[in-house]
């Protein structure tokens, strides 16, 4: 019973910082926002998903798949942001 809403809780809270990047992106258009932006969307979506699911559901690891995806894109957007900054200068 508390487990959705806690999940519904996270899910809002992934989606405020999803917002939040978004408009240090509309400022700046920095590439490394508009990734931080669309990681924490996924994030949010992964929460969502993760309310929806039964617990006993056997297809539930495919959450965790998204939740690496999204981690793993973080990584890319370091490594994308350190690698412009080394051409530039």
């Amino acid at each position: 019973m508390i487990n959705p809403i806690i999940n519904g809780a996270t899910a809002m809270a992934w989606f405020a910082c999803a917002l939040f990047f978004l408009r240090f992106w509309k400022q700046s258009r920095d590439r490394l926002f508009a990734f931080f932006a669309l990681t924490f969307a996924l994030l949010a979506g992964n929460a969502v998903a993760g309310a929806l699911i039964d617990v006993s559901d056997e297809r539930r690891y495919y959450i965790y798949v998204v939740r690496l995806f999204a981690f793993l894109l973080i990584l890319y957007a370091i490594w994308d942001k350190n690698r412009a900054s080394r051409r530039a200068g």
